[in-house]
This record gives C-alpha cells, sequence and structure tokens, in this order.
C-alpha cells in the first residue's frame, strides 16, 4: 500500500494522519471570514484546507415542496427547501481563487469537492493538486470519471455507500486512469452519533481494496478521529468553524481553531503511538528495570545461614536475583559471610 503525494504533502503509513479543515458554508456568505478562517486553519496546524464547488442550481431546482422540502425536525436545516439550503451553504465560485492562494501563502494544500461537471472544469482552471468526491456523489460514475481523468489524487467519502457501490467507484477510478484514491469511511449524519461511526471498517476496507483508507468525520469533538487515527487511518477530515455560537449551516458538528490544534496534536500523537509489534524493554525502559524487585539479603548473615523468608526477600531494586528464584534459594545455606542490602547472586549458595 503505497504512500500518495498530494501537493507538497506524503500521506500514508508511518506518517500522521493529513489533517483537512473543510470550510464548507460556515463563512457565512462574508469574504473576510472565510480568509480569517483560513488564517486560524493555518494557525492551528492543518494540513489542508478544502472547500465545496457547487451553486443551488447545479444541485437542485428552485421547488420548496415535497421532496424538495426538508420536514425533519431531527435535521440541522428543517424548514429550508433544498434550494434555499444550498443557497445559503454554497461558496462563490468568484472566492475560490483568493482562499486557495490565502491557503497556499499559509503553508496548507487548497482543493475542492466538485458536485457537477462543470465544477471540475472550473477547479482544473485553478489547478487543484487533487479531488474530493462527497458522500453522496459517490455512486455518480460519470463524476468519478471525469475526475479520475485529470490524473489527479482522488479522496472518496464511501458514506451510506455498499461494499458493491464502493467497489464500482474504484472500478471507475482505476479504469480511467487514477491509481492515487484515498477512500474515507463515512457517516452521513448531522452531526454523527459515534455509535454509527463502525471505525472497524478501516481495516476491513483497507484489505478489501489494498488502498489507504481515512475518515471523513461529522461526530462533535475530537476522540472518533484519535480512534480512527489508531486504527490505522491516514486522513482526517473535520469541518471547521472559527466560533459556533456565531453559527454558521455546519457549525454544530464543526471544530473551533483550538479544537482543531487538539486534533492535530493528538492524532499525531495517535499515529505514533501505535508503532509495532514489541515485546520486553524498548531502549527508553532500559533505565527502568532498576527499579523492578528482585531478591536481597535484608539481614546480616554468617558462612552456614540458611536462607529464609526473612532474611531473603524480593524488594526493589532490580539488581539481585529474579524473584522466581525465591522458593529454589529458601532453605539453603550462605558459602561467605553477607552483609544486609547485599543483592542475592548464585555465588552466595
Amino acid at each position: 500500500m503505497k504512500n500518495i503525494k498530494i501537493d507538497r504533502f506524503n500521506v500514508g503509513k508511518g506518517l500522521p494522519p493529513f489533517i483537512i479543515a473543510e470550510l464548507s458554508g460556515n463563512h457565512n456568505h462574508d469574504l473576510n471570514l472565510a480568509l480569517q478562517m483560513v488564517d486560524a486553519a493555518a494557525n492551528a496546524g492543518v494540513h489542508a484546507l478544502k472547500l465545496q464547488t457547487y451553486t443551488a442550481d447545479t444541485m437542485t431546482i428552485n421547488v420548496s415542496k415535497g421532496e424538495f422540502f426538508i420536514d425533519d425536525e431531527n435535521s440541522l436545516w428543517h424548514g429550508s427547501s433544498l434550494y434555499e439550503l444550498y443557497q445559503k451553504a454554497y461558496t462563490p465560485w468568484e472566492w475560490h481563487h483568493a482562499i486557495f492562494e490565502r491557503a497556499k501563502a499559509r503553508g496548507m494544500t487548497a482543493f475542492s469537492t466538485p458536485f457537477d461537471s462543470t465544477a471540475v472544469d472550473f477547479l482544473e482552471s485553478l489547478d487543484v493538486p487533487c479531488y474530493k468526491i462527497a458522500s453522496f456523489e459517490n455512486t455518480d460514475h460519470s463524476l468519478l470519471a471525469k475526475v479520475a481523468q485529470t490524473g489527479k489524487p482522488v479522496i472518496v467519502s464511501t458514506g451510506m455507500a455498499s461494499l458493491v457501490e464502493i467497489a464500482e467507484a474504484v472500478e471507475v477510478l482505476e479504469n480511467n486512469g487514477c491509481s492515487e484514491y484515498i477512500l474515507l469511511k463515512c457517516t452521513s449524519q448531522y452531526p454523527a452519533d459515534p455509535i454509527n461511526a463502525n471505525l472497524a471498517t478501516i481495516e476491513h476496507m483497507k484489505q478489501m481494496f489494498n488502498c489507504q483508507v481515512g475518515l471523513s468525520d461529522h461526530t462533535t469533538g475530537i476522540g472518533v478521529a484519535v480512534a480512527a487515527t489508531a486504527l490505522g487511518a491516514t486522513v482526517i477530515e473535520k469541518h471547521f468553524v472559527i466560533d459556533r455560537n456565531a453559527g454558521g449551516v455546519d457549525a454544530a458538528f464543526s471544530l473551533e481553531p483550538s479544537e482543531f490544534t487538539a486534533l492535530v496534536d493528538e492524532t499525531k500523537r495517535a499515529a505514533i503511538a501505535v508503532g509495532g509489534v514489541n515485546y520486553g524493554c524498548t531502549s527508553s525502559e532500559l533505565h527502568s528495570r532498576v527499579h523492578r524487585r528482585s531478591l536481597y539479603v535484608c539481614e546480616d548473615l554468617a558462612p552456614g545461614d540458611v536462607l529464609t523468608e526473612s532474611n531473603l526477600r524480593a524488594i526493589r531494586p532490580g539488581l539481585g536475583l529474579a524473584v522466581k528464584h525465591l522458593s529454589t534459594l529458601l532453605g539453603k545455606p550462605v558459602t561467605k559471610a553477607v552483609h544486609k542490602g547485599t543483592p542475592m547472586s548464585w555465588d552466595l549458595v
């Protein structure tokens, strides 16, 4: 399973996860706020900044009834039509260049999720380094083919997709020249409940498709993302907001800057901690062996005195014989005078 170069970042096993901050519509249609979000994400140590490239008209039609109206009272967007939601949430295409340039100036990779072929053409004009396919579009084979044909790495969220549908998406990518793709485990619930994360799927997906697997995370907090990293996720995507209390279409399940800093730090720590299979002392533990218990003579003994449970004890430090030899030594006479505090050794009996 090879590492993949995305812009200037290497992504893969043995490396800290590639952290993506999704701006979504949390800029509230304020370009200055969007640029402030870029700076805040950079300050938090994020590797990549991602937009979504669509308009209300490329997503749906302007109808406010029936299936075009969100009447689910549990939805964050209850009471809006789909068209109204996308009008509120979309990032103006004329902003993309400024946002991408600010992100690149701050050392981040900048790219986007296209939702139709016109968006791909537009993003190609901006020379994005890779593409992201959203969960709701992972069965759109024409879109998958178009991004694959750009020759750039593709990151695909797998939310809601069956194993067969994921296999079909991978086949489309490969048949259209894309060999560098990363699948993201994703739960398309907003916010997502950790009980539905099913992170054990990450390892299974890696085995099934022999590719890198990451996490597109809609849960609150960073715990699920840290757990995913420990399970081998090489990419973590979370939505970003400067201040949840100020609102934003995705604010409820977005991380604030300080939380993104913690995400970067803790996933990096988790990736390092996984390490490899190891038993016995690591090099860092060698100096700690002295603090094990071992056998010590705890009374002054004359030649011929017999070792007993009172004069031979398991105590710290660990410079005497191992405690497991106690039963063998009890009842045996010492061959020489031994002072209290002498570490037990075989040449004393």
